[in-house]
């Protein structure tokens, strides 16, 4: 019994220094823990609550919160681990060459995804304008984080990688809510310019078209076989394909009624006769 008695004195005096050195450590390192991680729910909360009141894209909203959220959460764990006395270099140096080589393999997927939260973050563009952009042009179908979908004029559905759509030209014909309309037609050399030019006038009183700037017709050139003339008028970004068919169509036959022709091209030829 005493052989007993001594034995558990003897192991509580090898104990006792070692759960006072890490029992201290190990009680700091749960109250970091638990306490850490209830501000990165709340800072990544905070972040998110700010990207709604900014109206940022919810699809980026979600994404960069969860991306928040799990970064800080392993370098808490990282962090955690080292006062525990845990070595932490070659854990962080491991998951250094892992991103390493992640990020080599797929860079066109990592330049698509930067792509795609400059443009949830900037919008230039948004779901349902008509854009062109990489040599094509469509209503704005969808964006997602790695590529943009759009729907061309005859329906066919163009998916567009978010990298080289961010990198490049965007034509935006939605974002403003007025747009120019150009008429421009070609009119015989004897015809009187004040008469079609009072024709085109006399067109442009429709109700689509906006009286602020407004319509005005001049002479843009004079061509191989005729006088260039351009009717512009400022109409409302919903209404520019239905005036400009239409206005091209009136313009034909106006100008009939009156006697203004519309050339085809022509050449004068010149025959020498050697004598």
């Amino acid at each position: 019994m005493d052989m007993n008695v001594d034995e558990l004195v003897k192991a509580s005096e090898a104990w006792i220094p070692i759960v006072l050195e890490y029992g201290g450590k190990l009680t700091l390192a749960l109250i970091t823990l638990l306490v850490g991680w209830w501000l990165i729910n709340m800072l990544t909360g905070r972040v998110g609550a700010l990207m709604r009141n900014r109206n940022v894209d919810r699809t980026l909203q979600g994404f960069v919160g969860s991306l928040a959220n799990i970064i800080l959460k392993v370098l808490l764990l990282v962090s955690v681990a080292s006062m525990i006395g845990v070595e932490t270099t070659s854990f962080v140096a491991a998951i250094g060459a892992a991103g390493l080589a992640i990020g080599l393999a797929l860079q066109g997927s990592l330049a698509n995804f930067a792509g795609g939260v400059l443009i949830l973050l900037f919008r230039p563009f948004k779901v349902g304008d008509w854009i062109e952009g990489q040599g094509v042009a469509g209503t704005v179908d969808g964006i997602q984080i790695f590529h943009t979908t759009l729907k061309t004029g005859d329906n066919k559905v163009v998916i567009v990688p978010n990298g080289s759509l961010s990198n490049g030209n965007i034509t935006n014909f939605s974002r403003e809510k007025t747009r120019r309309v150009d008429i421009n037609i070609g009119i015989d050399y004897g015809c009187d310019i004040k008469v079609a030019r009072q024709v085109l006038l006399d067109i442009a009183r429709d109700p689509r078209v906006q009286r602020n700037p407004e319509p005005v017709v001049f002479v843009t050139g004079l061509g191989e076989s005729a006088i260039n003339i351009s009717l512009r008028v400022w109409v409302a970004t919903e209404d520019y394909w239905g005036v400009t068919f239409d206005f091209i169509e009136r313009a034909k036959e106006r100008l009939d009624e009156v006697g203004i022709g519309i050339p085809f091209p022509q050449r004068v030829v010149r025959l020498v006769q050697e004598s």
